[in-house]
C-alpha cells in the first residue's frame, strides 16, 4: 500500500485523468480545474449527465462509459454523488481514486476501502499539479513549513 505522498504522486504522473463533476460554468469550480489541468498539459475525460460536450471535448454521462484508458478519476461532485460515483469507479475497475476536499462523506473512505480502491481526500489537487500557482503555492508552502504536507 502506498502512503498518501506516494499516492498523489502515482495519480498525477501520467497526466490521464476522468473528471467527475465538470461544470460547463467557467465560474464553478468543477470548470476551473477542468481548465487548469488542460493547461498543464493532462489528458481530461469530462463528466457530467448534464452536458454533452465542453470546450470541443466529449462529455460523458458517468463514469462506466469513459474510454478505458483513463485509469485515474478525480471527484469534484457534491457530495451527494460522490459515493455513487466511487461504487461506479469500482463496476469501471478504476482503483486510483481523487475526492476533491469536503466532497468526501463519512461512508467514503470505506466504500473505497472495500472496493480496493486507492482513495486520496482532504487535499486540493491545485496544490499538487505541477506548477503550483498563486494561493495554492502560498497554502503549499505554509503547510511545508509546518510540516503538514503527506509524506
Amino acid at each position: 500500500m502506498m502512503n498518501k505522498k506516494q499516492s498523489i504522486e502515482h495519480f498525477l504522473a501520467p497526466k490521464k485523468i476522468a473528471i467527475a463533476g465538470v461544470s460547463g460554468n467557467s465560474k464553478k469550480f468543477g470548470y476551473t480545474i477542468f481548465n487548469e489541468l488542460r493547461q498543464k498539459g493532462f489528458d481530461v475525460c469530462p463528466i457530467n449527465p448534464k452536458i454533452e460536450e465542453i470546450d470541443g471535448l466529449k462529455a460523458y454521462k458517468s463514469v462506466v462509459e469513459i474510454p478505458n484508458d483513463y485509469e485515474k478519476l478525480y471527484i469534484v461532485t457534491p457530495k451527494s454523488e460522490t459515493d455513487a460515483i466511487i461504487k461506479q469507479a469500482a463496476e469501471k475497475g478504476i482503483k486510483h481514486v481523487w475526492v476533491q476536499q469536503m466532497s468526501n462523506t463519512k461512508e467514503t473512505a470505506q466504500i473505497a476501502k472495500d472496493n480496493n480502491i486507492d482513495l486520496i481526500d482532504k487535499e486540493c489537487m491545485f496544490m499538487y499539479a505541477e506548477p503550483t500557482k498563486s494561493i495554492h503555492k502560498f497554502h503549499k508552502t505554509i503547510r511545508s513549513l509546518f510540516g503538514l504536507m503527506p509524506k
